[in-house]
């Protein structure tokens, strides 16, 4: 079973490029589990055609401590099983904690037992944040593999850089690897070979570029992958073809995090400072 977490700046797609990878990693035959990490409870979102699911940390809240995985678990696309930890009470509690507790209650229902038969397990990371809760998935072998989405913009590429930085301080005690950048398309001029150099630098890959399409946007108003509301899409095959890059990847780092300076270095190279 490969353990997969996907991390990327807030707002950057993230979300939406994991499920739509999901679906395409379903078609080729594999069992998927993917696991919510964010509080605002929409990582299965266009999985489970918009169905709101009680998220782990309501549950426990309403039903105590007995809890089944059914109570937790839905069914989607593709027989893709999906949770949301959820998180605490608006302004009470840390939102990390909800992670630590999906994951430990999920091992104790034995949602990663052998006998599920599981291939790939996927974090679905809030925002850029890698410490505390949030770092969960990427400490004590949770998850073995990182990919971080990113864009040509310079909050993005920023983000990406701190995360190698997180995942460098948890390579040695959990094992987790890099596995590339993932570049998800804002239309900035010369963002491919942007992206491409800083995935250079950072000693990665960029493993795919996910160009911009509105077709995105009508899918998830149809609460629904690309693949699953309009497979014949081109947009439908870019998600596929990461989905087989995923599948075959083979190339796994500890980054090596640049400095700012170096980072802004690379914006003005490629004429982004005015």
């Amino acid at each position: 079973m490969r353990k997969i977490a996907i991390y990327g700046k807030g707002g950057i797609g993230k979300s939406t490029t994991t499920q739509n990878t999901v679906a395409g990693l379903s078609e080729l035959g594999n069992k998927i589990m993917v696991v919510g990490c964010d509080p605002k409870a929409d990582s299965t979102r266009l999985l489970l055609g918009g169905l709101a699911q009680n998220t782990v940390l309501d549950t426990l809240r309403e039903e105590g401590e007995d809890v089944e995985l059914d109570d937790i678990m839905r069914i989607g696309f593709n027989g893709v099983q999906c949770t949301e930890s959820g998180g605490p009470e608006p302004g009470v509690g840390c939102a990390g904690r909800g992670i630590i507790t999906s994951i430990n209650l999920l091992e104790q229902l034995g949602a990663y037992s052998e006998d599920k038969d599981m291939d790939y397990v996927f974090y679905d990371v809030l925002g850029d944040v890698v410490c505390g809760g949030f770092a969960m998935p990427i400490r004590e072998g949770k998850a073995e593999e990182i990919y971080i989405v990113v864009s040509g913009e310079m909050m993005a590429m920023y983000a990406a850089n701190n995360i190698c930085k997180g995942i460098v301080k948890f390579a040695e005690s959990g094992g987790v690897k890099l596995g590339g950048l993932i570049c998800n398309s804002r239309n900035v001029d010369f963002e491919k070979e942007m992206i491409e150099e800083l995935a250079k630098k950072l000693g990665t890959q960029m493993i795919h570029f996910i160009p911009r399409d509105n077709v995105v946007q009508r899918a998830e108003i149809n609460k629904k992958t690309v693949i699953e509301h309009e497979g014949e899409n081109g947009q439908a095959d870019e998600y596929r073809s990461l989905a087989k890059k995923i599948m075959e990847n083979e190339n796994f780092v500890v980054p090596s995090p640049i400095e700012i300076e170096e980072l802004e270095e690379l914006l003005i190279d490629y004429g982004l400072a005015g």
